[in-house]
């Protein structure tokens, strides 16, 4: 796939978090595309990632929401303000809110897609709506209220 992910235009020093930091060795390395108006992420969870046997870890589904949604809130703002994400300024979202229904146990061994709908975009605050699918059947819906990352977050590791 030659499309760069949502989380591939991050600066270096934002681009640690655990779940899609491309810089986190150990991090999961979640990556968000859009998909016509909507977006997606795909991952394939590892046996580390249980919670009982053949069953996902409830806090990695969340982990995929939080990361997906954020992203896709970073991404709907560059289209909110007309412009691509190679542009400056760079935008950069963390979560204000994350809430998180489990419907089903979700399944280890399938691959997990995530499926973003934008609710709302404005100038520093977006809200995302994401579905996890494994194997055809929603096994969770979440919601990000997602914010543009405070200067004090960029600046707390040089500090």
């Amino acid at each position: 796939m030659d499309e760069k992910a949502f989380q591939d235009y991050y600066t270096e020093d934002v681009s640690h978090c655990y779940g899609c930091g491309r810089l986190n060795d150990e991090g999961l390395h979640i990556k968000s595309y859009w998909d016509g108006d909507g977006s997606v992420a795909r991952f394939t969870p590892k046996a580390c990632h249980m919670a009982s046997p053949g069953f996902v870890y409830g806090g990695l589904i969340a982990s995929l929401i939080d990361c997906h949604g954020t992203g896709t809130a970073a991404a709907a703002s560059y289209r909110f303000e007309g412009r691509t994400m190679d542009t400056e300024p760079k935008l950069r979202f963390v979560t204000a809110s994350l809430k998180v229904d489990y419907l089903l146990p979700t399944p280890l061994g399938v691959e997990l897609t995530a499926r973003g709908e934008v609710k709302s975009v404005g100038k520093r605050k977006a809200v995302v709506a994401v579905e996890v699918i494994a194997g055809g059947k929603v096994c969770a819906r979440g919601e990000v209220v997602a914010v543009r990352m405070p200067d004090a977050m960029r600046t707390a590791q040089n500090g």
